[in-house]
């Protein structure tokens, strides 16, 4: 979301000014404002393109961004010993799609984005709604590196086939010692 809005933000402010440039004949006023519906449009395929199939329009009146359910996941960093904790702690809601049947083993694939980028993964459990992992995966990092990064969670099931089901993210600038729970919305995957 955040690639999106420097490059939004040029055209819409361009069109606001011009919206209220009392100076300008009421033809080009009206050609302007034209162009106003075309903003929510043309931020929705830019989105599209970045992995969501749905348009702004129905996320934001369905609200079925939740479909997909959200994934608990505590973060704390152990500075005198150099090491982040991540606690999977689980998945509530969660849904997949019919293709991969009715109870396939699921599991959460942890990645933290440094240059060489760390992978992890807790154990398979039975597919249900609600899955409680309770696992924590503990690092020995510098924090200074893993302030820029992100901590990306792919949701997979095991079988019948491997396949990537949901994933979330979470930016780790504000990691301390004190330990923090997180509810992330888990949405379909990127293509």
């Amino acid at each position: 979301v955040s690639d999106l809005r420097p490059s939004a933000l040029p055209g819409s402010l361009d069109v606001s000014r011009s919206m209220f440039d009392l100076r300008s004949p009421p033809h080009r006023f009206m050609k302007r404002y034209d162009s106003v519906s075309s903003v929510p449009s043309s931020t929705s395929s830019r989105k599209d393109s970045q992995g969501s199939n749905r348009s702004l329009d129905t996320i934001t009146l369905s609200g079925d961004e939740r479909d997909f359910g959200r994934l608990n996941v505590k973060l704390c960093y152990v500075s005198s010993v150099e090491q982040i904790w991540i606690t999977v702690l689980h998945c509530k809601d969660l849904s997949w799609p019919s293709s991969c049947g009715e109870n396939p083993r699921i599991c959460v694939k942890g990645i933290l984005t440094l240059p060489k980028p760390v992978h992890f993964k807790s154990s398979a459990k039975e597919g249900c709604s609600d899955i409680e992992f309770m696992e924590t995966f503990v690092f020995a990092i510098k924090l200074e590196s893993l302030q820029a990064v992100r901590l990306v969670f792919k949701i997979q099931t095991q079988t019948p086939r491997k396949k990537t089901i949901g994933e979330c993210s979470l930016a780790l600038r504000e990691l301390s010692s004190q330990e923090s729970s997180h509810w992330l919305d888990i949405s379909p995957p990127s293509k």
